[in-house]
Order: C-alpha cells, then structure tokens, then sequence
C-alpha cells in the first residue's frame, strides 16, 4: 500500500513532469515558428503574433482553471485538461494558412494552463513551511522549454517541422495516462469530499483580488515569467539573425538559458524559504537590471576623425559574451518566478488557486504581449537589441513600485505598532 509520503512523492513528481510536457508544447512556435515565417514570408511583427498566440489562451486560462481546480481537485483538472491539449496540437500539423496556425494556436496554448493547476494540486499535499520549496520543484517545469529547443530541432531535420505537433500529441496523452494511474486525489480535496471542509465560494476565492499586493506580485511575474517564456519563443531567431547562427545550433545554445532557469528553479524556492521570498526577489531585480542595460546597447561602430587618418571603434557584444549576459538573466528569472509565488503562499495561503491563477495570468500575459512588442519594436526601430531596452524598461518600473510598495507597508507597521504602544500605555495609566 502507499503511504502518504510516497503519495506526495509521486504528485509532486508527476505534476511537474506534466508541467514540463505541457511547458515544450506551449513554447514549440520557438522552433516550428521560424519554419513557418520563412514559408509563408512574415514579417517580424507577424512573426511576434504567431510565436504569442498559444501564449495568450494559456494566460487567459490559468485563472479559470485555478479555481476549477480549487473547486473540483487538481488530478482531474490535469487528466482533462492534458487531453484536450493533445488533441489540439495533433491538429497544428494540417494547418497551411496564417490564420490557421493563429486559430489552432489558440487552442494550442491551452498548454499554458498546466501551472495553475498543477500550482494547486502539488500545493495541497505540503505544509506551508514547505511551499517555496515544493513550489519552487514543480515551478522547474519550466525547463520543458529546453525539451523543445532540443528535441523540436532534431525532429524537424529528420522529418520535417509538422511531424513536430505530432510527435508532441502522442508523448502527451502517454503522460497524461501515466500521470492518472500513478497518483493520488489530494488530501485538500478528499476532505472537500467528505465533508470535512467546506469549499470556500467563488466571492471568497476572488476577494484578494482587491488587493493591490497581488497586482504588485502579477507585475513581478510579468517580468521573470512572461519575459522568460518572451526570451524562450524570441531567441533561437535572435541568434540566427544576430549572429547568423544555423536553426539547430541557434536552439541548442537557447538551452543555455531556457535549461538553467526552468531547472533551477526549485534552488530558488529553497532560498525564498530560507531568506524570504522578498529579499530573493528583490536581488533578481537588481542583477536583472545590470544585465539587460548591457544587452541593450546595440552593436555600434564609430569612426574616429585622427591625426593620421580615420579610425574606426566598433561596440558590441560577441555570441558567447551575449550567451553568458543571457544565462545570467534566465538564473534570475528562474530565482524570480520561485520568490513571487513563496511570497503568494505568505500572504495568501488559503487562496493559492486564485491568487496563484491571476498572477499567472498576469506573467502569461507577459509571455504573450513582449514577443509582439518584440516585432513591433524591430520593425519599427530597425534594432534588435530594442527587446532588451523594452525589457530593461520593464524591470526598472517593477523596482521603482516594488520599493515604493514595500516603503509603504513597512511605515503602515510601524504605525500600528506605535499606535498599539500609545494604547496600552494609556491603559496602564488608567
């Protein structure tokens, strides 16, 4: 018989490899997309909408499923919701017109949804001195974009780009399978069931959401989740435009930001449990903003009026200077995303799924808008560092109301705390 041990064991392990399955799906226009831009001659504009759509239904559906979730039990959710996702991306393989892979994707980015409810289902099973970290293990997933960058590259070279949503659909009805047979209902939803525990109405779930705290948090995740997923879907055609780069090397060498920020991931909820998910946060901002202001600055050469004649200065970042600024940016987000949700399940333990959704939306959000400011931006500007400068602008917003936010809940404190004083001192002169 399985002990309760083992049961947190295996959905705790099983969540996040679905995570994982469900992320490479979500995240496969990073590879297919530039197959499909040099068929169908898009622009980079274009390009940003198709690589964003599946994005965009996978932040729309993380609230929703957050509290279907809450409402019906995670393990169900995941089973239905996985199904449906394999269905959809079978389809992806018969699209031939833009509009077509835009109305599939849609369907596609179902995909997305996979965190809010695994976020619910592997939180019910811990205690929450304990949170960050398993948050933090299951939040890894996020890695399942470096299975695209390396397994999408190969099978297109093999078989062609289309055989990609195909062999995708197969491997996530297998997992879904698995995932049913070798775990559990949670504990949460097995008192719901019996009674035990009352479910807590929509109107309560939804509450929070008054709270401008929770905003702050979503435009934190903007940040480390949506531009992550932004960089994840932008960079294999940034290196072969850039730096001229072939599609498999380009996706191979993706993976030395997409592999280290899913994977460490559950570092990061180690250290918000330890240090607290503020003081995490709060560093990954910082290292952030140093990182991006170097990969802003677009290559440049100056011509210099000299004595003996013109002299030419040219500024710019090589491929692997770029790679090691990029690697550092994905360990932060990675360290970023873990801190955001350590500091939901500080503040809003009994509203994970709510609360965990919106922010989810919020970052998915991110994952959708930038890649199309992205484009835009190219287009318009004629710069391809100008993703950098959006993002670097970005980071700097986050800091200035987090600091500000932070400023004014600690002066709030100190007032109660002064105010409590002054009241018993009064009553003691009574």
């Amino acid at each position: 018989m399985t002990t309760h041990t083992q049961k947190q064991g295996l959905a705790l392990g099983m969540s996040t490899l679905a995570f994982a399955f469900n992320f490479a799906v979500w995240t496969m226009f990073s590879i297919i997309g530039i197959k499909i831009k040099s068929e169908l001659g898009l622009n980079e504009t274009e390009f940003g909408v198709l690589v964003a759509t599946p994005i965009l239904t996978g932040s729309l559906v993380r609230l929703p499923l957050g509290i279907l979730s809450d409402r019906f039990g995670g393990r169900i959710v995941y089973l239905v919701q996985m199904i449906l996702v394999a269905v959809s991306t079978y389809g992806l393989a018969f699209a031939t017109q833009y509009w077509q892979y835009l109305v599939v994707g849609l369907f596609v980015g179902l995909a997305g949804g996979a965190f809010a409810i695994g976020i619910q289902y592997t939180s019910a099973w811990f205690s929450k001195q304990r949170q960050g970290t398993v948050m933090g293990i299951f939040g890894a997933g996020n890695a399942g974009a470096a299975i695209t960058n390396f397994v999408a590259p190969l099978i297109v070279v093999a078989w062609g780009w289309r055989a990609v949503p195909q062999v995708y659909s197969i491997a996530m009805l297998v997992m879904a399978v698995a995932f049913w047979l070798l775990t559990s209902t949670d504990p949460r939803h097995v008192e719901h069931k019996a009674g035990r525990l009352k479910h807590i109405t929509l109107a309560q779930q939804l509450a929070p959401l008054k709270d401008a705290r929770v905003w702050r948090f979503g435009l934190a995740y903007f940040f480390v989740f949506g531009g992550f997923v932004a960089l994840a879907l932008w960079l294999p055609k940034y290196y072969i435009t850039e730096y001229g780069l072939d599609l498999k090397s380009a996706a191979l060498i993706t993976m030395l930001f997409t592999l280290p920020s899913g994977a460490i991931r559950a570092l990061g909820g180690w250290f918000s449990d330890k240090l607290g998910g503020r003081t995490v946060n709060w560093w990954v901002l910082w290292i952030c903003l140093v990182s991006l202001f170097f990969l802003s600055y677009p290559p440049t050469t100056m011509t210099i009026h000299g004595i003996k004649g013109d002299v030419s200065l040219h500024i710019g970042l090589n491929v692997w200077v770029f790679t090691v600024l990029i690697f550092v940016v994905g360990i932060a987000q990675g360290f970023g995303k873990a801190s955001v949700y350590r500091c939901i399940a500080d503040y809003y333990h009994d509203n994970i799924g709510s609360v965990g959704g919106l922010v989810g939306v919020i970052g998915g959000l991110g994952g959708f808008s930038l890649p199309i400011l992205f484009g835009v931006a190219a287009d318009r500007i004629g710069v391809r560092s100008s993703c950098f400068m959006l993002l670097y602008g970005l980071v700097a917003i986050v800091m200035i109301w987090t600091y500000y936010a932070v400023k004014a809940e600690k002066m709030a404190v100190l007032a109660n705390k002064e105010g409590l004083r002054a009241a018993m001192m009064k009553e003691e002169l009574i």
